[in-house]
Formats: structure tokens, C-alpha cells, sequence
């Protein structure tokens, strides 16, 4: 059956988001505890493209698949996991790139911002995959949150999405709400 991506991001409503992001079936990783470790040969560069020995994956369902298979643990480092083995993969930076940012309104009308990222994965902004500025004041980096301690980093179009509809609210602080979370988008010092 060929891959179908979901619709865009800017034609789908807050209910409809929710539907798309409920129905991406993932794989239960933090149920399998595999004996078998070892080395998958692959590397995720800093531009979210993978390789497998040295060449590049370019079928999207592919990788789709085998980023659905991602952890990260608590020293860094990334996994494929899949019932029967572990096995390392080298991230130059972080797993996904956000590639395009939406707000949407809830039927309060507070905000919420959704993210699409390179693998054609949705994530709403909020407690459970917040937003992390790291860099500097002059060259900041902005990540969310996926899933299995996996992160995303804003690409330059999605960031300057994000400082658009910051700016857009104006206030003292340069900061963005979604889901009920305040997210400050200076780094600390």
C-alpha cells in the first residue's frame, strides 16, 4: 500500500489535527526491553536527512518507518528498538526537523501550536512535548518535544513562524502560549 501523507497542516481544524495525530499508529517501544544490542549502521545528519552505510535513505515511508522505532536515552543516546533487538543510530543533532508551525484556536480560543515535522509526524505544543530554546540571544535553536525523549528542531522558515506569531502578541516578554503552557523563546543565559 503506498505512504499518503496527511493534508496539510494550515487546512486542518484543531479537531481534525487531533484526529490525524490519534491515528498514527506507533509501535508500544517502552513495553520492549530486547537482550540483543547492537549497531544499525545508520546516521541521521543535522539537516534530517538518514543514511544507512554511508547512503542516503530517500523513500519517505522508510523513514517514516524506522522513526517510529526511535528513543533516546537518558545519556544521549539514540535508538531503533524493535521487539527482538536495540541498536544504536548516530544523530548529528537531534532525530526530526519541524518543518512547518500552525495556530490554531480551541474552542476557548487560547492557542495552540502544531508542528509538522520532516516525517510527516504532527505534534501539539504543550506539557507533553513542550518547546526548548538553546543557543544564544544572537543565534538561538529552537526544539520540541516528540516522543521517547526524541526531540525537533524548528527549521529556519518554522522558527521564523514562531517569532512572527510571538511578535503578533506583542507584550514585554518574546514568549508563545499553546495547550495552556507559557514558552519563553529567549534562551537563558
Amino acid at each position: 500500500m503506498p505512504y499518503i501523507p496527511p493534508p496539510e497542516l494550515a487546512s486542518l481544524s484543531l479537531a481534525e489535527l487531533a484526529e490525524q495525530v490519534a491515528a498514527r499508529k506507533l509501535p508500544p517501544l517502552d513495553r520492549w526491553t530486547p537482550a540483543d544490542v547492537g549497531d544499525s549502521e545508520m546516521r541521521i545528519a543535522a539537516d534530517g536527512r538518514w543514511y544507512h552505510q554511508g547512503g542516503e535513505i530517500r523513500r519517505p515511508a522508510m523513514v517514516r518507518a524506522f522513526s517510529s522505532l526511535l528513543t533516546k536515552d537518558a545519556d544521549g543516546q539514540h535508538w531503533l528498538v524493535t521487539p527482538f533487538q536495540r541498536l544504536s543510530i548516530t544523530v548529528e543533532d537531534v532525530a526530526f526537523i519541524a518543518t512547518d508551525m500552525q495556530v490554531k484556536a480551541d474552542a476557548d480560543g487560547k492557542p495552540t501550536l502544531a508542528f509538522r515535522l520532516n516525517t510527516d509526524d504532527l505534534v501539539v505544543c504543550g506539557a507533553d512535548h513542550p518547546l526548548r530554546v538553546a543557543g544564544t540571544a544572537d543565534v538561538p535553536a529552537f526544539y520540541i518535544s516528540v516522543r521517547h525523549g526524541t526531540e525537533a528542531r524548528l527549521n529556519r522558515s518554522t522558527y521564523g513562524q514562531l517569532i512572527d506569531h510571538a511578535l503578533s502578541l506583542g507584550g514585554d516578554e518574546l514568549a508563545v502560549e499553546s495547550n495552556g503552557q507559557r514558552f519563553a523563546l529567549m534562551p537563558s543565559a
